[in-house]
């Protein structure tokens, strides 16, 4: 008797398990049906939501059942983008995006020739994954105006300078020609010098210096064979991090259009998921999007 009290327990207890599971399933295809994206973010994370959106805790402990559809999240993703997307169109209309691949969104800055590949959107949790390296250098880019400086002004600067050098060894050619033919007769006259023992230690080293000298030049002279493939080099790397301070203020002026500073922009996109949310809730019944 009392192995079948507990048998029918067991059956109780799986079949309430299944039913929930049944339940939450069907919910998330009606607010699918529906349209209801607000209610499908709310299924997809419930802890999150009740905590940025209510403002308080999960009524009863989280129940996992969200991982029912962790295996269709691309399609998920896929579903939720166009009202996502429309919306950060108005929030955020520098950016563009491209579904690489299904549920997938790439993140680029700008429709500006050499825009740049700023990340990816999570569309299930709401989020942008930018690029670190590219968020960096925009970040970096507004420090710096401070200094009344771009983001690749010290290294433009840096370049210059080494082709200024390289220059400066062409412009010298001649003059080391000169120099080198002053040495060589130095030399002639060192090998010829007759001395006492004792005077041979000098002359060793007179003869050493000359010969330091000379070999200078010529790692002058080989360097300066090189400076007109090695200025062209230095001109093109110039020309691309002068690119990458062109794209980076067009970047920074769409950033204030749209939020004053840098600042603003960045409390935007901590704040993404319940602001986006909220406008869901905020919209009428006539707003929400109807599947064909």
């Amino acid at each position: 008797m009392e192995n079948q009290e507990q048998q029918a327990s067991a059956a109780d207890v799986l079949t309430q398990a299944i039913a929930n599971k049944l339940d939450y399933l069907s919910t998330l295809q009606a607010a699918v049906q529906h349209g209801d994206d607000r209610q499908v973010y709310e299924l997809l994370d419930q802890a999150r939501y009740y905590q940025e959106i209510k403002k308080t805790r999960a009524a009863r402990t989280v129940n996992h059942l969200a991982e029912l559809v962790d295996n269709i999240h691309p399609q998920i993703s896929h579903y939720l983008s166009d009202n996502l997307i429309d919306y950060l169109g108005h929030v955020y209309p520098f950016f563009y995006y491209e579904e690489y691949t299904t549920g997938r969104f790439h993140i680029y800055f700008g429709n500006w020739w050499d825009r740049r590949l700023f990340g990816d959107l999570d569309v299930v949790n709401v989020r942008f994954n930018f690029d670190k390296t590219e968020y960096q250098k925009l970040q970096r880019s507004f420090e710096l105006e401070a200094q009344h400086q771009r983001l690749n002004t010290a290294k433009i600067e840096q370049i210059s300078s080494e082709s200024e050098a390289l220059q400066k060894l062409m412009d010298a050619q001649s003059v080391r020609d000169n120099q080198k033919t002053q040495l060589r007769e130095q030399l002639k006259e060192n090998s010829q010098k007759s001395s006492m023992p004792w005077d041979t230690s000098k002359i060793k080293d007179e003869r050493q210096q000359i010969v330091d000298q000379l070999t200078e030049l010529a790692d002058q002279d080989e360097k300066a064979l090189n400076a007109h493939k090695a200025i062209k080099e230095n001109d093109d790397k110039i020309l691309v991090l002068s690119k990458e301070d062109t794209i980076l203020n067009y970047e920074k002026q769409s950033i204030r259009d749209a939020f004053d500073d840098f600042e603003h922009f960045e409390a935007h996109n901590q704040s993404l998921y319940a602001d986006y949310l909220n406008s869901l809730i905020g919209k009428s019944e006539g707003g929400v999007k109807t599947n064909d």
